[in-house]
């Protein structure tokens, strides 16, 4: 090269153009599948590769390095490997939706194992794959050269499935890729069929066929917005789990959660270690064997679980922390005219479509050439048997073939025969468009009565056999000859009739549908169920403590084991010498808490965000959990967990009850999608209709037969009490230590904002001492630190606004200017006065009370009885109330009240941090002026400062032994206590 030809150039200019050309080299020749036939060029190569190997599905394996060889050799100049993984990939079942390869040796695994080297393994077309190739050699694609000139190799598949949609693919090109899910044959087969008849077909109108992605390994699509967006965008984002059920075993009581199926593209081996690294790393708790129980029948993960342990939550956990709940993106990114492009649903649909209607025309043009010409051999060889010995003296007496062709050529024939055929064929044009070597002046064909042959009939009349020249061939050539006159009225028809054109490319994705299509292996549910903290958190009783100074914390309430009323009891919490245990909670972990504050504030807290703590340890500052202002302090905590639950949150109940009653139902058969079904006919309920009823024939539709037996009166009588539930208003009823109360409707608390909420206005050092869910028509009880207590209906205290004071609700001396400002009412006057300790009194407790029963008070020295609701009247508010309980020098001043049964147990806590609990039917029952009965054990200057009722907790009951010198200590108290008893009866008869 001279220097003369040397032509500078800018460096950014050479690496635009270079790195433009190797983009689109890329884009349109490796990593984008063309929207026709699905496939990128590797993937073509290789099919069309075995289809000229003569590979079909129907004939003997041939080794894949053969096939190899082929491909690169002839097609396809990259590496072996890349060709071998992608033969690969085309024969796993857990890889394509439909196979396109059938390979016969190890061609991998889903748990990431490799496949063979290409000497080993052996492999062939599937019958599904001639589809894709099928007429291809009928002029239906266009053509191009291999790298080398040396070979022809075509452009697109004329596949006859929608591959792209039913396969989907993946690949990454230079500043785009594509992800395309698979699909069902059926679905995506009536899709198209639907476009085929309504070309102007919403995207909407094709999702009522194809419902979503189905992939190869099943599982679980939740939500369907994904879907959607993915159909009208061509973006979007699935989330899709792994499908398992519940086993249980009778004899051990213990659960094995199995996975049968898991999402697509997840390797199983991998997700099995994850989980045993959760276990060992103790983020996954609860499992006690893990196995891979996965045979030639399909996939088994068994996790076997301790007794005890909710499968639900670990199962909730698996999905959060393992791939067993994995995403995929979809992004219909492909080739469209050799364009990249996003396309939706409708679009590539419509580009299938259009490339059938391409097909099928060539392929009906094809036939029609080939039909008219075999018609023109057919008039050819009539001619010849009409003249048959002229002909066979031409072909003798001619000195070689050459001499014979123009001979035959140049003489004109008797038409014989010819004139019936052509009059047969009437306006059907048998003669092809262009015949070879003919002269305008001296036409081919019929001219009167005489044949003028042209050079293919006369090379056919060369080459025919002497036994074609028998009376029974010309029959055959003029029967055979009509039959062209049908094929050719026919593909013309065809060919000039879009509505018939369209009526073979119905006919062929017919037949596509009923050889190939098949069931769903994903399932879809309509609505994402995301994860809440709830979700992964077991769901357990627990006692959530509040001290004087603000440190919070849970414990597990099976810490505490029921004692004998008087027990020492165990220590709840470490605290200071000037701290104490001031609110006592047992509810659930998963409960909401209102927590109000001496400010007429009110936060919401999740149980579960306060952190568990042993019995020793102090817990954590409030002010670490909410936005407590300074010198805001908690006076009162509600859990709303029950009130009411929504049936929403009643369905995972009735699941679990149905799967433990009816034997016959299969397991995990009520899929999630379902209960949207049944949550409308517990709807239903709440207009009064009959449960047992209703659950029956919801489930009868599921295909579940119930027995009048299946659904026993418990679970009726749960199920029609949340029903009851739904048609009231509930309320939040607030006392202040002043004795003011007040009624707001709960749904004003249902949006607590992060920074807290207006809950109530309060008067200069009055505080808010209780707070209780109402449901507008119970009894309601105050109790003041004097002993004395009032009962009032609730429907004495109008529903307010969160921002209104309250009226009065009991009379007490503290506070009395306080209350002034509210509003006042006429009470009764028989209102008791009588104590045996002068105390400035306050409102200590609000207790909302059944029609029958009893409540529970406690002193501050460990005493308390049980008295029935009965003895105390109902009045009107504002009174002083009558004795609930003596406080005497040995009782001290009333610390709290509760409303319990014999079923119930307490938890009596002090400020020392000694927390016990007891059965209430412990608790001697005795009339209103009755000092009662030790209920706990308090040490020198420690005092009782809290009592809660609680639901008795089914469990091995045990006594604390009580040894040496304290079981005669309590011994001797016992006595004290029934001498004691036997004289507040006495006091109770002369009152």
């Amino acid at each position: 090269m001279s220097v003369s030809e040397i032509r500078p150039i800018a460096i950014e200019d050479e690496l635009k153009h270079s790195y433009l050309d190797y983009a689109m080299s890329v884009i349109v020749s490796r990593a984008l599948p063309d929207v026709r036939d699905g496939l990128k060029p590797v993937h073509r190569r290789v099919l069309f590769a075995m289809h000229e190997l003569g590979n079909d599905y129907n004939k003997a394996y041939k080794k894949s390095a053969r096939v190899v060889g082929d491909v690169i050799g002839k097609y396809h100049p990259h590496g072996d490997s890349a060709v071998y993984e992608t033969i690969v990939r085309m024969a796993q079942d857990f890889s394509l939706r439909y196979q396109l390869v059938d390979g016969q040796g190890n061609f991998g695994s889903i748990d990431g194992d490799s496949a063979a080297a290409m000497r080993y393994t052996e492999v062939r077309m599937r019958k599904l794959t001639h589809e894709l190739l099928a007429d291809l050699e009928k002029d239906t694609v266009d053509w191009e050269d291999n790298y080398d000139g040396s070979e022809r190799i075509p452009q697109v598949m004329p596949t006859r499935i929608p591959n792209l949609l039913v396969n989907g693919a993946a690949g990454i090109a230079v500043g785009m890729a594509t992800n395309m899910a698979p699909h069902n044959m059926t679905e995506v087969v009536h899709a198209c069929l639907a476009y085929a008849d309504n070309p102007n077909i919403s995207i909407e109108g094709l999702m009522e066929h194809i419902t979503g992605p189905d992939f190869p390994t099943g599982g679980i699509i939740y939500g369907k917005s994904g879907i959607v967006d993915a159909y009208r965008t061509g973006k979007g984002r699935l989330h899709i789990r792994g499908k398992y059920h519940f086993e249980e075993d009778q004899k051990s009581g213990r659960t094995t959660i199995v996975f049968t199926e898991i999402p697509y593209q997840v390797n199983k081996a991998k997700t099995i270690e994850r989980i045993a690294e959760l276990v060992k790393e103790k983020k996954l708790e609860g499992i006690s064997e893990l196995r891979d129980e996965s045979d030639k029948e399909g996939m088994r993960i068994a996790i076997d679980l301790k007794r005890g342990e909710n499968a639900e939550v670990i199962v909730n956990n698996l999905f959060l922390n393992t791939q067993l709940e994995n995403s995929f993106s979809i992004n219909m990114v492909c080739l469209d005219n050799g364009q990249p492009k996003l396309m939706n649903l409708k679009d590539i649909i419509a580009a299938f479509i259009r490339h059938r209607q391409e097909v099928v025309t060539r392929r009906t043009m094809f036939e029609l050439r080939k039909a008219r010409e075999r018609g023109h051999i057919l008039e050819g060889l009539t001619v010849a048997l009409a003249n048959i010995d002229a002909i066979i003296e031409t072909i003798k007496s001619s000195a070689n073939p050459a001499e014979a062709r123009e001979r035959l050529q140049a003489g004109e024939w008797a038409a014989g025969g010819v004139v019936a055929l052509l009059e047969k064929a009437g306006s059907v044009s048998v003669r092809p468009d262009e015949i070879e070597g003919e002269d305008p002046n001296r036409p081919f064909g019929l001219d009167g009565q005489v044949y003028r042959l042209s050079p293919a009939q006369v090379t056919a009349i060369l080459e025919l056999r002497l036994h074609r020249l028998t009376g029974l061939e010309q029959d055959k050539l003029h029967a055979e000859y009509s039959e062209i006159l049908a094929q050719i009225a026919e593909l013309t028809a065809i060919l000039n009739d879009f509505n018939l054109l369209m009526g073979v490319i119905r006919e062929e994705l017919a037949q596509v549908l009923q050889q190939y299509g098949d069931a769903r292996r994903t399932e879809i549910v309509e609505s994402r169920i995301d994860f809440s903290r709830e979700d992964l958190i077991p769901e357990e009783q627990v006692v959530l403590t509040v001290s004087q100074t603000g440190y919070a914390k849970t414990q597990p309430l099976s810490d505490y084991a029921a004692q004998r009323r008087g027990g020492r009891g165990k220590s709840a919490t470490s605290m200071k010498e000037d701290d104490y245990v001031q609110h006592l909670i047992v509810t659930s972990n998963h409960a909401t808490v209102l927590c109000f504050t001496d400010v007429g504030k009110v936060y919401r807290l999740k149980v579960f965000e306060v952190p568990q703590a042993s019995r020793g340890a102090k817990g954590r500052p409030m002010v670490n959990l909410l936005p407590l202002d300074a010198n805001e302090t908690i006076t009162a905590i509600l859990p709303v967990i029950d009130a009411p639950k929504k049936f929403t949150e009643r369905l995972a109940d009735f699941r679990s009850y149905v799967k433990a009653n009816a034997a016959h139902l299969q397991t995990n058969a009520i899929i999630a999608a379902q209960y949207a079904e049944l949550e409308a006919a517990f709807t239903e309920l709440a207009d009064g209709d009959d449960l047992s009823d209703a659950l029956r024939v919801q489930l009868k539709q599921l295909g579940v037969e119930l027995s009048a037996t299946d659904l026993d009166d418990e679970i009726i009588a749960e199920f029609a009490s949340q029903a009851e539930a739904l048609r009231k208003n509930f309320y939040v009823f607030m006392a202040t230590a002043s004795g003011t109360v007040k009624r707001v409707e709960l749904e004003q608390f249902s949006n607590v904002r992060s920074n807290g909420l207006r809950a109530i206005e309060l008067n200069e050092e009055d505080t808010l001492i209780g707070v209780a869910i109402t449901d507008g028509e119970q009894q309601i009880m105050l109790f003041s630190n004097e002993g004395k207590a009032i009962r009032f209906a609730e429907t004495d205290v109008r529903s307010m606004g969160r921002a209104a004071k309250g009226v009065r609700g009991m009379r007490v001396s503290f506070g009395s200017a306080q209350v002034e400002d509210v509003e006042d009412v006429e009470v009764d006057g028989d209102d008791e006065d009588s104590s045996d300790s002068a105390l400035i009194s306050r409102i200590v407790s609000l207790v909302v009370v059944p029609e029958t029963g009893e409540v529970l008070c406690a002193s501050a020295n460990g005493y308390g009885k049980r008295t029935p609701v009965d003895d105390f009247p109902t009045k009107k508010r504002g009174g002083k109330g009558v004795i609930a309980i003596k406080t005497s020098e040995r009782n001290g001043e009333l610390v709290g009240a509760v409303a319990i049964d014999e079923s119930k147990e307490l938890m009596l806590i002090s400020d020392g941090g000694t927390l016990v609990r007891t059965r209430a039917s412990e608790v001697a029952q005795t009339g209103r002026n009755a000092q009662g009965v030790r209920l706990i054990r308090l040490g020198e200057n420690e005092t009782l400062v809290g009592v809660e009722a609680i639901e008795a907790v089914e469990e091995d009951e045990f006594v604390e032994a009580i040894e040496g010198a304290e079981s005669l200590v309590a011994e001797t108290d016992a006595v004290a206590e029934t001498e004691q008893v036997e004289k507040d009866g006495e006091n109770s008869v002369e009152e």
